[in-house]
């Protein structure tokens, strides 16, 4: 695939390219120097409708392409009605953590490269002056998270009354971060007139009443429903005791062909345990979750992705804005409760059609997740059964059983 950070364009037209959405030549520009040139389905079906100034519902997972599906299109009516009283922010997209807000604002800056548009990108865990500091100077569009968006607007450094295109990205995950009520805040002073985007991975009741909310008879878009895996990623299980998934994991990095892995944990202590235990048997490893500065979770995937770290240790809700060209082995040290995160994780690889390994190693108490996920994605997961540490101890108190689109307490972690 041409456009290196995608997926799922096989389905497309082979004549399908940007330069048949009617895009300018600016932005055209721009894209073709990133590199893209093929559109994925998310990005054909949703350009056009953005650009009618359609809102828009769209159910799109991470890895689908859905950033440029509005980064384009706005930048482009944005550049087709010019305002030059620079203090006004015309486009406003909200997304829950902070490595998102950048990977974002990275995207609007580089597709709007040749427009002249402005963009910064407001996030908490640092300090507000640089921010505040690019709101004074004027921008076209901002990128944020909720918390230090409301923060600076409190502090009277923006209004949002001039705001034309909104988008909420990421709503599900939002929601799972107690995010829903600084939403709500938001919506009371965003103009009335205004173009909405909402993006969601899923789409379970409390979501469609959200979107409800904020949308405007929209247009919807779906692609990659969260039931499917990429049929190109080689997906095995490993069932071991819980005492020896530590022990497990060195010998499975023990493998020469693994240059880097991403390792999934549900809690960022576990992230910080499984570290150590890396750094004890000497592989390079980092862990990135919410307890780490802004500056060490940057640094973290920088390392990882200049493949100086081998290993990168997260949680959940740290690892959405994650986007590692070439990635390889994607490990669920533990798997999650929520099936659907199951398949999020695993989307960090096989991406763009290039090979993809997920090892999920799962412990007595985990099979009722695992028949879970199993039955998300309509297969069968095979099993690695020749291994030093086979599971031992089968029956374990039974574990709560995962309830449709609803969280057990007991195994979630909201401050991942």
């Amino acid at each position: 695939m041409t456009n290196k950070t995608e997926s799922n364009i096989e389905i497309l037209e082979p004549s399908m390219l940007f330069h048949s959405l009617n895009i300018i030549e600016p932005i055209l520009k721009a894209i073709q120097e990133e590199g893209y040139t093929t559109p994925t389905p998310i990005q054909t079906q949703a350009i056009p409708i953005v650009l009618q100034g359609t809102d828009l519902l769209g159910c799109a997972q991470t890895g689908t392409g859905k950033t440029a599906a509005f980064a384009i299109p706005i930048l482009q009516l944005l550049s087709a009605n010019r305002t030059y009283h620079k203090k006004k922010v015309r486009s406003l997209i909200v997304t829950p953590t902070r490595e998102l807000a950048i990977q974002i604002g990275e995207s609007f800056n580089a597709y709007g490269r040749h427009t002249g548009l402005t963009c910064t990108v407001i996030f908490g865990g640092v300090h507000q002056n640089p921010q505040t500091s690019a709101l004074r100077r004027g921008v076209d569009i901002v990128v944020a998270t909720p918390g230090r968006l409301l923060d600076l607007m409190n502090q009277g450094h923006l209004t949002l009354r001039d705001v034309e295109h909104f988008v909420l990205d990421e709503a599900d995950r939002m929601l799972d971060m107690g995010f829903i009520h600084d939403v709500k805040k938001l919506l009371t002073v965003l103009p009335k007139k205004r173009q909405s985007l909402f993006f969601s991975a899923t789409l379970p009741p409390e979501i469609i009443k959200l979107a409800s909310t904020i949308l405007h008879d929209p247009a919807k878009v779906s692609v990659t429903p969260v039931s499917s895996t990429v049929d190109i990623i080689k997906q095995s299980i490993y069932f071991v005791d819980k005492r020896n998934k530590n022990a497990l994991l060195v010998e499975v990095l023990k493998d020469i062909n693994i240059k880097t892995a991403l390792v999934f944990t549900r809690t960022k202590y576990g992230a910080d345990k499984v570290v150590k235990i890396l750094l004890r048997h000497n592989v390079k490893a980092e862990a990135i979750h919410g307890n780490k500065s802004q500056n060490a979770r940057q640094r973290a995937l920088a390392n990882f992705k200049a493949q100086t770290t081998r290993v990168l240790v997260a949680t959940d809700i740290a690892a959405r804005g994650i986007d590692v060209d070439d990635l390889e082995y994607v490990i669920n040290y533990e798997i999650s409760n929520i099936a659907e995160i199951y398949v999020h994780r695993i989307g960090r690889t096989g991406r763009a059609g290039a090979k993809g390994t997920a090892l999920s190693f799962c412990d007595a108490e985990e099979k009722a997740y695992l028949r879970d996920v199993e039955k998300l994605i309509a297969k069968k997961i095979s099993v690695v059964e020749n291994h030093p540490f086979p599971l031992i101890i089968h029956n374990p108190v039974k574990a709560p059983k995962q309830q449709h689109g609803k969280k057990i307490p007991v195994t979630q972690d909201r401050n991942r």
